[in-house]
């Protein structure tokens, strides 16, 4: 993922005068979430409340009070034939003035909510492992790529995380909580050894590796025959990105991948969410 904490900062550096436009209230259904926030700037935008016919209306507004010099407006904007979009729902957004506090806070919100996203670790910087880190790293996630061959990794964009590690399985032990888990490497033995590590932990959304119905059959002997757990073994996605399409090119496989990695991602989030919900009585973002 693009560190959007950097983005951010090139931001508010071009834009001297900043407003930003905050979901405060959402009745219905919204293409955003409340306390979803962008800023506008007289030049440039960071951030998304959705597209559409709201957020340019939002965007011509906050536009004006940079203009006129306002700090401060409120909106209440039905979404439906009369800004001429068709959600039904209604949203409250409030346009405020990012004074120098402002601004710092947000950097640092934004800060921390690209040190919370999920990490994905991939295994195997072969031909669907770069595609696959290529499609990751547009994604919300923390992404790193492990091969034990230095070649391999150094055909990957600069921008992604590359680690050269000589026992990869060792790295799965010692992840982030929650962290998922891709194995594609050159090797199955080493395949085989990262999965079981990987189903060893209960808190990984996704454990998946590339392969066919062998492979698996294959790999499921070898892991009950070490004692491996059979519930666990359920877990294991294997072949990835398959969808039933049945389509080989790596390029494929990895953009079925990277949706199948992202709904267990957002189920494991959801059922989090749930867990907590009767905890908390929810944070604005943005504040």
């Amino acid at each position: 993922m693009t560190s959007r904490a950097a983005e951010l900062a090139n931001f508010l550096t071009d834009n001297a005068d900043v407003i930003v436009c905050e979901l405060t209230s959402v009745r219905g259904s919204s293409p955003r979430a409340q306390g979803t926030f962008m800023l506008v700037g007289y030049a440039g935008l960071f951030g998304t409340i959705g597209g559409g016919a709201l957020e340019y209306m939002v965007i011509e507004h906050a536009r004006r009070l940079i203009v006129s010099g306002r700090a401060e407006e409120a909106m209440d904007v039905p979404l439906g034939p009369e800004i001429g979009q068709c959600c039904g729902g209604r949203v409250g957004v409030n346009l405020s003035y990012a004074d120098m506090t402002r601004r710092q806070n947000l950097a640092a919100q934004v800060a921390q909510e690209d040190a919370a996203q999920p990490h994905v670790y991939i295994f195997g910087a072969g031909h669907v492992g770069r595609a696959l880190a290529q499609m990751l790293a547009l994604l919300p996630v923390q992404l790193a790529v492990i091969d034990t061959r230095r070649e391999e990794l150094d055909l990957l964009p600069a921008h992604i995380t590359a680690q050269v590690v000589a026992m990869p399985e060792a790295v799965v032990r010692n992840a982030p909580a929650g962290s998922s888990f891709v194995i594609l490497t050159h090797d199955h033995a080493l395949d085989f050894l990262i999965a079981d590590e990987a189903l060893a932990r209960t808190d990984s959304p996704y454990v998946g590796m590339v392969g066919s119905a062998t492979k698996r059959a294959r790999f499921s002997s070898w892991y009950t025959s070490e004692g491996g757990d059979a519930a666990a073994l359920k877990r294991l996605v294997l072949p990835i990105g398959q969808y039933g399409l049945g389509d080989k090119r790596p390029e494929v496989i990895a953009a079925l991948a990277a949706a199948e990695i992202m709904v267990h991602i957002g189920q494991r989030e959801a059922d989090i969410a749930r867990i907590r919900a009767p905890e908390s009585s929810g944070v604005m973002i943005g504040q």
